[in-house]
């Protein structure tokens, strides 16, 4: 059957555009084909025929732009609204004001009813370096911040003469969150409820190096009674993070004699933070 047959054609045409209505309303792909134009699809590629024409080379490169610039290629931009955007990750900074409120608003032992101000604590959100002393005094009371009192001001001289950087460099904090009456040692109860909030903050910081102050902060850390002087001159280890053991301030205001063994400890510190040596624990 010749191809140039503008009846067959016709009718070749029309099925086509049958078949392509059926399919875009949802309906099985199929269509019956009349006598005609069976005929004509059988007789392609017998001899006198006209094959079909290949792509050409300009037609192939094209393609995949055009494909590119498709609209059914892209995402609909109604989709694109409706995606939620991804969520930032919740920054060191961010959970330790998370922490400190919830301090603030604490009542899970009787200091939080006797308190004037809770302090949670303060300091760089990476900080390397960590202290931590047992509870706030009258004057971090008044505050609400640790370490503000003269034994706070000797603090501050061990970090910003001593190891020469800023207070603001490290994170300083107590064990308990809120003053004891008349700066009794804290008691289990108070211990068993505060630490999670102590080590909330130490996972949100990431530090290098903790550094204890006092006995009573070391022994409620380490779970022991042994005395500080057994305490100091090792590394220890507090949930992963090397730990070490000094005097705490308010008591070397007392016994300055002692200055010179606190700055070996703080040393030995400084040391694990440059690198110079890592903390066996």
């Amino acid at each position: 059957m010749d191809l140039n047959d503008n009846m067959s054609l016709e009718t070749l045409i029309n099925d086509v555009i049958a078949l392509a209505k059926s399919e875009a309303i949802g309906k099985p792909p199929t269509i019956r084909l009349s006598q005609e134009t069976a005929a004509l699809l059988l007789a392609v590629g017998e001899p006198g025929t006209v094959p079909p024409q290949p792509a050409t080379t300009e037609t192939v490169d094209a393609a995949p732009h055009a494909i590119a610039a498709s609209p059914a290629a892209a995402r609909p931009e109604e989709e694109q609204e409706m995606k939620p955007a991804a969520l930032p990750a919740t920054s060191s900074s961010e959970i330790l004001k998370d922490i400190a409120a919830e301090v603030t608003q604490c009542e899970k032992c009787p200091l939080g009813a006797q308190r004037q101000n809770a302090v949670p604590g303060e300091g760089n959100a990476h900080a390397s370096l960590v202290f931590v002393g047992e509870a706030p005094g009258a004057s971090e009371d008044r505050q609400g911040r640790p370490f503000v009192g003269r034994a706070g001001g000797l603090l501050t001289d061990i970090i910003v003469k001593g190891m020469e950087i800023k207070r603001e460099d490290v994170f300083i904090c107590n064990v308990l969150k809120c003053r004891p009456p008349g700066n009794r040692t804290p008691n289990p109860e108070e211990v068993t409820q505060c630490e999670p909030y102590l080590l909330r903050q130490l996972e949100a910081i990431g530090p290098k190096v903790i550094c204890a102050l006092g006995a009573t902060a070391a022994q409620t850390l380490l779970k022991t009674t042994e005395p500080i002087k057994r305490l100091r001159g090792a590394w220890h280890n507090y949930h992963g993070i090397p730990f070490r053991v000094t005097y705490h301030p308010a008591y070397l205001l007392r016994n300055p004699v002692d200055k010179k063994k606190t700055w070996e400890d703080i040393q030995e510190v400084m040391r694990a933070l440059s690198g110079e040596i890592t903390p066996e624990i």
